[in-house]
């Protein structure tokens, strides 16, 4: 067996039945134990992030911290994941994304919470967190702790150069070289000055920038597909009805707007569920690190701030784009070989039945934006992970170059290999993550009804709150 088909092959079993059913799982478990109140403090959430608060400890604004976050995960997934989910799963992929997404929420919460609740800061006086620290201080069996600990910070290292850059720069390469025939090696030039400008200064630099670039990308990316929506709007309601049937069920054939598409309810569970995971990361452990660098005041706030980020993610932008497919009428057509259009070219075909041949500039252009700030993310993300395993300052600016170089190359290179090895690293973060979720699930319960008691109750009666978080975790 060749190496690639040995990578495929691992990567087929990491992200199997068994690994999607221990995410939602958890995400399941941690909403009844905490009583459903992210569920229910959703609108709570969404209002914190904006809402100014004096500034406790932490590298950047929570606003910021919630930016960088969602620069890592609004990214491919949202335009290619979603458009090969409903080709692979059926129009019913998009409610099983929403439904892995509801759960999500918590599990997101969680992660968060613990990530705020047990940093530390390094010996740069910045902050350092994530869940290799809430392993390594929460766990109280030590080398439980520090192992899992250890083997999260290598598996996040290893997955930040390839799915959070070598793939994301082919992303880019690809769809510019599509759409305006710029070279794969001049994108990829482009790339390396563009990484090297915001990465080498750290952090802040990563949410300044993130913190401008994501309200700009969601809110053009929103508009046009709106506008797609609009102009369709007749095909919705049917659109919308072909989804839940296909979801639930046995019925093996779609409808019309469908086309051609055969998937089961189990097929439309499971891509639905991996491609919404995938696109929003809650369980996978990558989105806390961004958390733990907050001003925050208490765990839960920036909890409840960066659980917004699966919200916008999958239950607002890859809804928009799921709706633009089933309502385009282009779901199960099949291209001049025969071969049914999926991923990139489906998005676009999409887009062109409102906007012509503008369609393809329009999701090239969103698809760039949104694959460049998913590597400033992921590069933040390796680099706190690598600092974990090695805190010294000359390797960590090393890992900055090289990983600004590295863009070149996934914009010059075929990444298959790449792909399903950095998908598999991608994978197996979730594991000492979920397991250290469960462990740690009696912690995030009590800091959430904690919160909820004395804060959130009196903040929504309209009383001002000045919660002093540990001066140790601030």
């Amino acid at each position: 067996m060749d190496i690639e088909l040995l990578l495929k092959e691992v990567n087929n079993f990491v992200w199997g039945p068994i690994m999607l059913a221990l995410l939602v799982g958890t995400g399941i478990f941690l909403t009844i134990r905490l009583k459903f109140l992210p569920w229910r403090n959703l609108g709570y959430a969404i209002k914190s992030i904006v809402r100014r608060r004096d500034q406790h400890g932490g590298d950047i604004s929570p606003f910021q911290s919630l930016s960088t976050a969602l620069a890592a995960t609004i990214g491919t997934g949202n335009i290619v994941g979603v458009a090969t989910a409903m080709v692979l799963g059926g129009p019913g992929a998009l409610v099983w994304m929403w439904i892995s997404a509801a759960f999500g929420l918590s599990t997101k919460y969680g992660e968060s919470v613990l990530a705020v609740k047990y940093r530390e800061k390094n010996s740069r006086g910045e902050m350092a967190g994530g869940p290799m620290y809430a392993m390594k201080n929460g766990i109280k069996n030590k080398y439980i702790g520090h192992g899992l600990a250890w083997l999260f910070a290598a598996f996040v290292v290893l997955a930040s150069f390839g799915i959070g850059n070598m793939t994301q720069a082919n992303s880019i390469a690809g769809a510019l070289n599509t759409s305006f025939s710029v070279p794969h090696a001049a994108v990829g030039a482009v790339l390396v000055i563009l990484a090297l400008s915001v990465l080498l200064r750290g952090i802040k630099s990563i949410g300044k920038v993130c913190s401008v670039v994501i309200p700009f990308m969601t809110g053009f990316y929103f508009i046009t597909s709106v506008i797609v929506i609009a102009v369709n709007y007749a095909a919705v309601p049917a659109g919308v009805a072909e989804m839940f049937r296909m979801a639930f069920s046995f019925d093996s054939v779609a409808g019309g707007v469908g086309g051609s598409i055969v998937a089961t309810a189990l097929t439309s569970m499971r891509w639905g569920v991996a491609r919404g995971v995938f696109s929003n990361e809650a369980g996978l452990g990558s989105a806390p690190i961004a958390a733990a660098a907050a001003q925050t005041d208490h765990p839960s706030r920036q909890g409840y701030v960066n659980m917004t980020g699966t919200f916008f993610d999958t239950m607002i932008v890859c809804m928009l784009t799921g709706l633009v497919i089933a309502s385009s009428g282009v779901l199960g057509t099949r291209d001049a070989s025969g071969e049914i259009i999926s991923g990139a070219a489906l998005t676009i075909s999409a887009f062109s039945t409102v906007f012509g041949v503008y369609g393809k500039y329009i999701v090239s252009f969103s698809l760039a934006l949104f694959a460049f700030s998913t590597i400033l993310g992921w590069e933040y993300y390796g680099e706190k992970a690598l600092e974990y395993l090695i805190d010294r300052r000359p390797v960590i600016i090393g890992y900055r170059v090289l990983f600004s170089l590295i863009t070149f190359v996934g914009a010059t290179m075929t990444l298959d290999a790449v792909w399903n090895f950095s998908d598999t690293m991608n994978g197996l973060m979730a594991i000492p993550n979920l397991i250290c979720l469960l462990i740690l699930s009696k912690d995030i319960a009590n800091e959430c009804f904690e919160y909820q008691r004395d804060v959130v109750v009196k903040e929504k009666a309209g009383e001002e709150i000045d919660y002093k978080l540990d001066e140790a975790k601030a």
